[in-house]
C-alpha cells in the first residue's frame, strides 16, 4: 500500500441498550434525532442529516457479545452561547448532568449528561469543528 486512503470522518456509532425505547426516545425526542431505519423491533438507526447513531436491543441474556468501553459520545453545537441552552433543555427534561458547561482553554464550550442506559453524552462547541 502506497499510502493511507481518505476518509470522511467519524460518523457511526453503534450502542447496545437495554433500555431500548428510553434510549430511542432520548437520542429521538430530546436530541432531535431522526429515524433513519428500523429494520425490526430490537434495532433503529438514527440520523441528525450529517451521521449515524444504531441502537441495537441487548440480547435477552443482558451479553451485548464482545465486551466494548466507550467513554463518551458527543454532539457538535455551532454556536457556544447554545451550549448553555442545552445545558437548560435537558435539565428541564430531568437529564442528569454532571456540572454546567464550562469553557475549555481551547476555547471550546461543554457539558456532559446521561443517557437512559447510563452512557455519557457530550455537549460540545469545538471550534476546529462547529460551523461559527
Amino acid at each position: 500500500m502506497t499510502g493511507r486512503p481518505p476518509h470522511a470522518g467519524l460518523r457511526h456509532v453503534a450502542l447496545h441498550a437495554r433500555r431500548f425505547e428510553e434510549t430511542l426516545a432520548f437520542y429521538r425526542d430530546l436530541m432531535g434525532m431522526s429515524v433513519e431505519w428500523r429494520p425490526d423491533p430490537d434495532n433503529v438507526y438514527l440520523t441528525s442529516g450529517v451521521d449515524n447513531l444504531a441502537i441495537h436491543r441487548t440480547p435477552r441474556d443482558g451479553v451485548p457479545g464482545a465486551a466494548q468501553r466507550l467513554d463518551h459520545i458527543g454532539f457538535i453545537i455551532d454556536d457556544a452561547a447554545d451550549v448553555d441552552r442545552w445545558f437548560d433543555f435537558l435539565k428541564d427534561h430531568g437529564v442528569a448532568t454532571d456540572a454546567p458547561p464550562r469553557t475549555h482553554r481551547d476555547g471550546a464550550r461543554s457539558f456532559y449528561c446521561t443517557d437512559p442506559e447510563g452512557g455519557t453524552v457530550q455537549i460540545i462547541y469545538h471550534p476546529p469543528l462547529s460551523r461559527r
